[in-house]
């Protein structure tokens, strides 16, 4: 169990720096279709569009994947 949480904390890790690399270059999460809300002391940001293509991206990829494992 312990080697388990290691790996997936490891992989979290190259994620989040993968995420802050990337974000600095691309335009995700101030997408056409992001919902951005500014009142008077309050900020209420969904970025929809931005999820819906990452859901997109990481369906094709499990579905390749599922594919070659078979």
């Amino acid at each position: 169990m312990g080697k388990l949480l290691i790996i997936v904390g490891l992989i979290l890790i190259v994620v989040g720096i993968f995420t802050y690399i990337i974000g600095r270059f691309t335009p995700l999460g101030r997408l056409p279709g992001d919902i951005v809300i500014k009142r008077e002391r309050f900020v209420l940001y969904f970025p929809l569009m931005t999820c819906l293509i990452i859901s997109a991206a990481l369906s094709l990829i499990f579905f390749v994947i599922s594919k070659l494992t078979k």
